[in-house]
């Protein structure tokens, strides 16, 4: 294989992108792209210099592989075709709309062995990376991901349109089964959940919180990790970390308590070596990378290297699962503690749920 030939399905807001950027990777011929919207279709391959198609099916002949692109609800309906020919896909994340379709894509991928990529873009920012890195037996983990209504993924509600991203870095970070999950949420100008907060508590002891909204008045996202390495912050949006860590007198000799009650100890001079010599500091910005080329590339290099890529189908699968969960703790909280009251995001009177029904 000379020339990898790839197609995308889907080129809106974020699949011209990957339109964009496939066209002009080495070793890559964008062949096509499927759009159903033909004046966004016909103004990408215009730029990318390739061929517009209005139905994937178009491209199944003529693809080595193809990025899907489209609203969620449909992927399972793309990448089945694709799949079922053995083609390598990269799946926007999540994986599926829900957790029984991206079951189905990764049985189709078993099946035919065929290479699927999640697109978690998180999993190639430099910041989680580097605290990935630092901090290898995480014990509790905190993330906020906070963003503005963009009126776009309409058809899935915050937790798999946002806080999904986080349950996926959470998983990376934490290898242990799920135990349980404490999850609360509100519908405010959608109709699914548009916040959301999720408390998850795995086997080997590790909580995770996640707060997600997307009707928030600006974007932020950052993520905690405290272990037995120090506690690291990340902003993954300006790409700085900030570490903690215990110095090697902390690490080895008494502790500081036991040290302050010794006499002549001078516990103003204690005070200020608790932040520096006790317990050492560090601040990086990292320099910036395109995380969308990187995963993209990680999708092409895969494929021709035969090896998985870093998000793989049983990846989007686990994540899709723990999202599962916090969406039924979420339907199922009960705001004033009575079972008469108000459930779930929509605030629903069970009673009255069960009438309009009937």
């Amino acid at each position: 294989m000379s020339r990898l030939k790839l197609g995308v399905i889907g080129v809106g807001a974020l699949g011209r992108h990957h339109a964009r950027i496939l066209s002009e990777m080495n070793g890559v011929d964008l062949v096509g792209v499927a759009e159903v919207n033909p004046e966004q279709g016909q103004s990408v391959a215009a730029a990318c210099n390739t061929t517009w198609y209005t139905d994937p099916n178009e491209l199944l002949d003529k693809v080595d592989a193809a990025s899907i692109v489209v609203p969620s609800i449909y992927h399972l309906d793309v990448a089945k075709k694709f799949i079922s020919r053995g083609l390598p896909v990269m799946i926007e994340k999540p994986l599926a709309a829900t957790y029984a379709d991206a079951s189905r894509i990764f049985e189709l991928a078993e099946k035919h062995s065929c290479l699927v990529q999640v697109g978690h873009i998180e999993r190639f920012n430099p910041a989680f990376q580097m605290v990935a890195d630092s901090c290898s037996t995480p014990k509790y983990i905190r993330c906020e991901r906070l963003a503005p209504f963009t009126f776009r993924s309409t058809d899935i509600g915050v937790v798999h349109d946002l806080m999904i991203h986080d349950i996926d870095l959470v998983l990376a970070l934490n290898n242990s089964p799920l135990a349980r999950v404490e999850a609360f949420g509100a519908s405010v100008v959608s109709d699914h959940e548009d916040c959301a907060q999720a408390r998850l508590h795995f086997e080997n002891g590790c909580i995770a919180d996640l707060n997600a909204s997307r009707i928030h008045p600006e974007a932020r996202r950052t993520l905690h990790c405290w272990g037995y390495e120090g506690s690291f912050t990340a902003d993954l949006n300006t790409r700085e970390v900030s570490s903690f860590k215990p110095g090697e007198t902390l690490k080895h000799g008494p502790s500081l308590t036991e040290r302050s009650r010794r006499p002549g100890a001078d516990i103003e001079q204690m005070k200020q070596d608790i932040f520096g010599k006790q317990i050492e500091m560090d601040q990086v910005t990292l320099p910036k990378v395109d995380a969308l080329t990187a995963e993209l590339q990680n999708f092409v290099d895969s494929i021709l290297q035969g090896v998985q890529p870093v998000v793989n189908a049983q990846a989007g699968l686990s994540a899709m699962e723990v999202a599962e969960a916090v969406l039924t703790s979420i339907k199922s909280h009960q705001w004033e503690g009575s079972k008469a009251g108000p459930v779930g995001p929509h605030f629903e009177i069970p009673a009255a749920a069960g009438l309009r029904v009937a």
